[in-house]
């Protein structure tokens, strides 16, 4: 009887959801509470919905400016490793053939069982450098197109994520009135958002969605609170 085959299913997109989840969490809370606390001061929507857009638009510029940033250095934090280990195989091969037995020791294995291993390592220079990369410093090489891909990922989401609760804004009138209608709105996209984003995560999906609503609904009854007190 032939045996089932094994599949591994692992989820492999993570800096696609990360980017994702940074654009349209803030997205939905950051123009959201804008318009809760602009409601608190005033009560036409148009002047709302101005400011609100403004804020979306200001918003994803600086969020995917931020993403494209922090993939850029992630790709030269990588590449500095590199050939800093590049150095040290040439420079000091003994130092760093001993890192190879102590990293294979922390996996149970003796010296002598290590020794093969090593002395192959020694003869191949760029598996040696991305054995040391991904063993010794936890680094695994970057997607050259990351930073612009993490960018315009994170500046969509949040440009989405922005539209949501301002559109109960653009349909009514009365500020109060969109409000409520926001809120309930953004409340529901809060929520659903959680739960895909804890499927992607791992998190319990009730959970994940749970505290995405509980995290908007703070930021915007507080910025409502702030804007009717000062007013």
């Amino acid at each position: 009887m032939p045996a089932t085959p094994h599949i591994e299913k692992h989820f492999t997109a993570g800096d696609s959801v990360r980017d994702v989840v940074i654009g349209m969490s803030d997205g939905l809370t950051v123009p959201f509470a804008l318009a809760a606390g602009l409601t608190g001061a005033i009560s036409a929507s148009r002047l709302i919905v101005t400011a609100g857009f403004a804020e979306i638009a200001a918003g994803s510029i600086a969020m995917g400016l931020g993403g494209y940033l922090a993939a850029r250095g992630d790709a030269e934090h990588y590449a500095a490793e590199r050939a800093r280990e590049e150095r040290e195989i040439v420079a000091m091969p003994e130092a760093e053939a001993r890192e190879v037995r102590e990293i294979f020791e922390t996996y149970g294995l003796t010296a002598e069982e290590s020794a093969s291993v090593v002395d192959a390592l020694r003869k191949r220079p760029n598996d040696w450098v991305n054995f040391m990369m991904r063993f010794e410093l936890g680094l695994e090489e970057p997607d050259r197109s990351r930073a612009w891909k993490s960018a315009l990922t994170i500046a969509g989401a949040y440009a989405v994520g922005g539209i949501i609760p301002l559109a109960a804004y653009l349909l009514i009138p009365d500020a109060r009135q969109a409000l409520k209608i926001s809120a309930l709105v953004t409340l529901v996209a809060l929520g659903v958002f959680g739960a895909i984003k804890g499927h992607f995560t791992g998190a319990p999906p009730v959970r994940s969605a749970l505290q995405t609503m509980l995290i908007g609904s703070l930021a915007a009854a507080a910025a409502f609170g702030i804007a009717r007190w000062i007013s």
